[in-house]
């Protein structure tokens, strides 16, 4: 079997979900929740609560609850999107309320759009680029170079300029409740920005039209796509909760295999990269993806920075990547993996700890179905660290990383520099998550 490459994707099709398709794919329904204390929340002007997690480190993250009514939007198209985003280079606080389901794959007049329509002009064609960088002529010791490999990345960046959304610092972006609200076919970008809330929406189909081949990546190559659903880049005080991560409609099993390797248009879910730092990510579901969340994108990443927070969120139907850490140090806990195959996505490994990384992982629950083996839950490169503790596999205290080290040649260290203090939430059994969390987590819950 070939090696899967651990490097960050080379960044460089077609959008169409509805609210059916995602029920489908296995997303639960939503339930109200309220604030103990005080009846309903405000979600609009709702801050991260102190000591949740690393967002609530220094000045916390509050984004845009300081928002006056000129700053404050409602939207229900991408155009609408755009502009009460307006530049990233505005930190005025502002928050955006998101009314049903938003298509990137959308010019400005709604009219829908499609991979063709990003070539035209181009000159890429997918058999022209086939043709043009077949290994059996072409080599596998390069990456493609040439004409279509200048058409490709032009059309791709075509696509990008219309699905890419930039949030500026400062920000809330939350669904409207009860409009099953979120966006298909887009790809969040919080990048050198600080404080900002994403909550309570649905991600799905984030899909590139156009993947570059890369016959360098793994044993025999990959196909390599470019757009998370929402990528952290240089941001710090992020707090992503509540929300609803899926490829759906179409799901890997569908992509079709060129050179030998799969066709990928999905990226990641939700990644974490390039000196991220203070994030916390809660109550949030990822289904049906593989490559979910980096933390990290390559080895010399930022030192000193990607601390995050993972609590209180469902995975299901993930292959691999949650998460996959490097450098920091990253707390998780509290968390339901749900390790049965489910739409084609058959689960890898959940916790990949390299390049340094120091994970602490504990109170969390796997289910495993039959056959799977608790040594396949953690990775690592020899280099990273996982302390755990308190964790279940189908309902038993399990030491992940003795089973892992047991059957591993590169064993995972089970010593960390640093102790969670950041804990507000943190339950100290994980019994009882695959009830609680059922439907107290993912898009449509809040009200």
């Amino acid at each position: 079997m070939a090696a899967r490459s651990h490097r960050r994707s080379l960044r460089s099709r077609r959008a169409a979900v509805i609210c059916a398709a995602v029920v489908a794919a296995g997303v639960g329904a939503g339930v109200v929740v309220m604030n103990a204390n005080a009846g309903t929340v405000d979600l609009y002007h709702q801050t991260l609560t102190p000591k949740d997690g690393w967002a609530s480190s220094g000045t916390g993250t509050t984004g845009g609850t300081k928002a006056d009514t000129a700053h404050t939007f409602t939207v229900s198209t991408r155009a609408q999107l755009v502009k009460a985003l307006g530049s990233v280079s505005d930190t005025t606080p502002r928050i955006i309320k998101i009314n049903g389901m938003i298509d990137a794959n959308t010019d400005d007049s709604g009219k829908k759009l499609t991979c063709a329509d990003y070539a035209l002009g181009t000159g890429y064609s997918l058999s022209a680029y086939l043709k043009a960088y077949d290994p059996a002529a072409y080599g596998r010791s390069k990456l493609p170079s040439g004409t279509q490999e200048r058409a490709r990345a032009a059309a791709q960046a075509k696509q990008g300029k219309n699905i890419v959304f930039k949030v500026p610092a400062n920000t809330t972006i939350v669904g409207v409740p009860g409009t099953n609200a979120g966006l298909t076919g887009a790809m969040l970008q919080i990048q050198n920005v600080d404080n900002v809330i994403v909550r309570n929406l649905t991600f799905a189909a984030t899909e590139d039209c156009f993947p570059q081949w890369d016959p360098t990546d793994g044993d025999d190559g990959n196909w390599n796509s470019n757009y998370d659903s929402v990528s952290l880049r240089g941001a710090t005080h992020v707090w992503a909760d509540h929300n609803t991560f899926t490829d759906a409609p179409h799901f890997d099993s569908a992509n079709p295999k060129y050179f030998g390797r799969e066709y990928q248009i999905h990226d990641g879910a939700l990644d974490i990269t390039k000196g991220s730092d203070l994030v916390t990510v809660s109550r949030n579901q990822f289904t049906n993806h593989d490559k979910t969340m980096l933390i990290g994108g390559s080895d010399t990443d930022s030192v000193g920075k990607l601390r995050v927070s993972i609590h209180h969120n469902v995975w299901k139907g993930i292959m691999q990547r949650a998460p996959l850490a490097r450098i920091g140090q990253i707390h998780i806990y509290n968390n339901y993996y749900d390790i049965t195959p489910l739409n084609g996505y058959t689960p890898q490994y959940s916790i990949n700890s390299r390049a340094k990384a120091q994970v602490v992982a504990e109170n969390n629950y796997w289910k495993l179905p039959s056959g799977a083996k608790a040594a396949k839950l953690l990775s690592g490169d020899g280099t990273g660290s996982v302390k755990g503790s308190g964790n279940l596999v189908n309902g038993a205290v399990t030491d992940l990383v003795a089973a892992y080290n047991a059957a591993s040649s590169k064993d995972l260290k089970t010593t960390v520099n640093w102790t969670p203090t950041l804990t507000t939430g943190l339950e100290t059994s994980a019994s009882n998550l695959p009830t609680s969390l059922a439907t107290t987590t993912g898009a449509g819950v809040l009200k």
